[in-house]
């Protein structure tokens, strides 16, 4: 079961890495839900590659920059696919 706490700090950092993810890579944002779905993601995608160079705990603004890494290969890579529109 999930920790109310939890969900809303993975709410959070999604936000946050989404939103600064969708200025950097030269988009207006996606609104609140798209960025916390963008962040999210990222955080996945962030997650993941930290575990795999095993650079361990990282606490709550190290969350944030790595599912910001996270987020900016996400949306590069949905850039990237032919017949998408833009994201």
């Amino acid at each position: 079961m999930l920790d109310p706490g939890g969900l809303i700090a993975w709410l959070i950092v999604g936000a946050i890495a989404g939103f600064l993810a969708g200025k950097v890579m030269k988009g207006g944002g996606y609104g609140l839900i798209g960025d916390i779905i963008m962040g999210i993601i990222g955080a996945f995608v962030g997650g993941f590659l930290v575990s795999m160079l095993n650079l361990g705990e990282m606490g709550f603004i190290g969350s944030i920059v790595v599912a910001f890494i996270g987020a900016c290969i996400f949306i590069a890579i949905v850039r990237a696919l032919p017949g998408r529109s833009p994201v």
